[in-house]
C-alpha cells in the first residue's frame, strides 16, 4: 500500500465517530456532525492529493571502498528535495538482511531545495558480494494526515572481505619499528638461510665465520660479511573449506578465523619479498599461483573475499596431489584445518607425500570452548562432569594425533582462534628458514 493514514488522522476519525454518537442522542447536533464530516472529508482528500503531487525525495548512497567481515563500516545517505517547504520523512535503508544496524528507522526533516546527510555504522556478517536495495521512505503529507511509502535511490553491490584489521595494525606497528607489540617475533639467525648483502667493518660479537680474510688482508683491518634474509621464497597456504570448518568460535566461524590469519601471513610474506600462493580444498577447488610484491595484497584480498565452506568432507590426499601438480618449486606449504583425533592416519600419508618435495606445516585451530571446559575445577552436576570427561578425551586424541605427525617431521601448530593469526605468523617466520 503506497499511502496509509497517519495516527493523527485516525484520532480525528475517532473523535468524529464519538461526535456522531452524541448526535444520535441529540438531534440538534446532527447537522453540525454532517458538516464536520464533509469538511474533514475535503481536508483529507486535499491533503491526500497534495502528497501525491509532491516530487519524490532523492536519495544518494555512498558506500566505503570495502567492508571487512564483522567490522563496522560507515555508510552515508544524502536525502535531497527539489521542491518547496520543509518535508518530514522516515527512512530505512535497503541494507542486507543479515547486516547488524541499529540506526533505522531514522526520522528527520529536509528544507526546501536542500539536502540532509545521514551517516550510520553497519556491520556485515557474511563475506562475498552483498546487495543493498533501494532506500525505503515514508513521507508525511503537508497536514501530516497521510504517509506515503516509496523507494528511492539506486541498488548497490559491494564486497565484504575477511577482517584485515590485524594486517593493518601490524603494518602500522612495523612502520614504527614496533613489531614486538604485535606478538610477532622476528628472530635473528645470522648466517642461516641468508644471502650476502655487503662488507662492513668488524664489530664486537661478530663470529669468525663472518670475517672476510681476503678483504681484511687488503684493508689491514678486520672486515665482516653482512648478510640479509633470503628472499623470493615460496609459501603455499592450503585452507580446508570442508564442513568441519563451519564450527562457530566466538562470533566468527573457524574458517573465517583461518582467513584472517592467512591475510596476516600473506602481508608479512609479501613484505619479506617472498611469494604467496593459495589453494583451497574440501568441496570447492580454487588456486592462486604464487604472487610477489607488497602491491599484490589487493590480489590476495580479491581472491579470498568470497571463499566459502561446503557441506562436504575434506579430501587431504586429493589436495596434496593438487599442490604437487600446481607447485613444482620447493615451497613452504601450510595446511590450515581443524584437526580431529581420528585424522592422524588420514593426514599422515598426504603430508608425507608433500614432504617429499616441500616443507610442510600443519596449522590446526583448537576450539576455545574445549579449553574453557578443561579449565573448570568444580562441577555443578553430572552433566558438567561428563562434558569435562568428553572434552578431556577429545583433547587427548588431538594431542596424540599432533605428536604422531610431529614424529614424522611435520611442523605442527595447535592454537585457539584468538591467538591463531600471531602464532601462524611466527610459525611462518621460523619455518621459512628450512625451505
Amino acid at each position: 500500500m503506497p499511502v496509509r493514514p497517519s495516527a493523527f488522522l485516525l484520532k480525528l476519525l475517532i473523535l468524529w465517530v464519538i461526535f456522531g454518537l452524541a448526535a444520535s442522542w441529540w438531534d440538534s447536533l446532527e447537522l453540525a456532525w454532517l458538516l464536520t464530516g464533509a469538511i474533514l472529508g475535503v481536508i483529507f482528500f486535499v491533503d491526500l492529493v497534495a502528497v501525491f503531487l509532491r516530487k519524490k525525495l532523492l536519495v544518494e548512497r555512498k558506500l566505503p571502498g570495502r567492508f571487512a567481515l564483522g567490522v563496522p563500516g560507515e555508510v552515508k545517505l544524502r536525502v535531497r528535495q527539489l521542491g518547496k517547504g520543509t518535508r518530514h520523512f522516515e527512512v530505512y535503508d535497503g541494507i542486507p538482511a543479515d547486516a547488524l544496524c541499529e540506526h533505522f528507522p531514522w526520522q528527520g526533516a529536509v528544507r526546501e531545495k536542500s539536502y540532509l546527510e545521514i551517516q550510520y555504522p553497519i556491520t556485515l556478517t557474511e563475506r562475498g558480494e552483498v546487495f543493498f536495495e533501494k532506500s525505503y521512505l515514508s513521507e508525511r503529507s503537508p497536514l501530516r494526515l497521510w504517509s506515503r511509502f516509496y523507494q528511492a535511490g539506486i541498488e548497490d553491490r559491494t564486497k565484504v572481505y575477511p577482517n584485515y584489521q590485524p594486517v593493518l595494525r601490524y603494518a602500522l606497528l612495523a612502520m614504527a619499528h614496533r613489531q614486538g607489540y604485535t606478538g610477532i617475533v622476528r628472530k635473528n639467525r645470522a648466517g642461516l638461510s641468508r644471502d650476502f648483502h655487503q662488507l662492513r667493518d668488524y664489530q664486537m660479537g661478530d663470529s669468525l665465520a663472518q670475517i672476510d680474510w681476503k678483504a681484511s688482508s687488503k684493508r689491514q683491518s678486520l672486515i665482516s660479511r653482512d648478510f640479509q634474509e633470503q628472499r623470493d621464497q615460496s609459501v603455499i597456504l592450503m585452507v580446508d573449506c570442508g564442513r568441519r570448518m563451519r564450527v562457530l568460535d566466538g562470533e566468527l566461524s573457524q574458517f573465517d578465523h583461518c582467513l584472517n590469519a592467512m591475510l596476516l601471513v600473506s602481508y608479512i610474506a609479501l613484505r619479506q619479498g617472498d611469494q604467496i600462493g593459495m589453494l583451497n580444498f574440501g568441496g570447492y577447488e580454487r588456486w592462486l599461483p604464487p604472487v610477489k610484491g607488497s602491491h599484490q595484497m589487493t590480489t590476495v584480498l580479491n581472491h579470498l573475499y568470497d571463499y566459502e565452506t561446503s557441506p562436504f568432507p575434506s579430501d587431504f590426499r586429493e589436495a596434496a596431489e593438487r599442490v604437487l601438480k600446481n607447485q613444482q618449486r620447493r615451497s613452504l606449504v601450510i595446511v590450515l584445518t581443524n584437526l580431529r583425533g581420528e585424522d592422524g592416519q588420514e593426514l599422515s600419508e598426504p603430508l608425507k607425500l608433500l614432504r617429499q618435495k616441500h616443507v610442510v606445516v600443519l596449522a590446526s585451530l583448537r576450539e576455545q570452548s574445549i579449553d574453557l571446559i578443561l579449565e573448570k575445577e568444580e562441577f555443578a552436576d553430572s552433566d558438567e562432569a561428563l562434558s569435562y570427561l568428553g572434552a578431556k578425551s577429545y583433547a587427548a586424541e588431538r594431542t596424540d594425533a599432533l605428536k604422531g605427525l610431529s614424529s614424522q617431521g611435520i611442523v605442527t601448530l595447535d592454537e585457539t582462534a584468538q591467538n591463531f593469526p600471531t602464532a601462524l605468523a611466527n610459525c611462518y617466520l621460523d619455518s621459512r628458514e628450512s625451505i
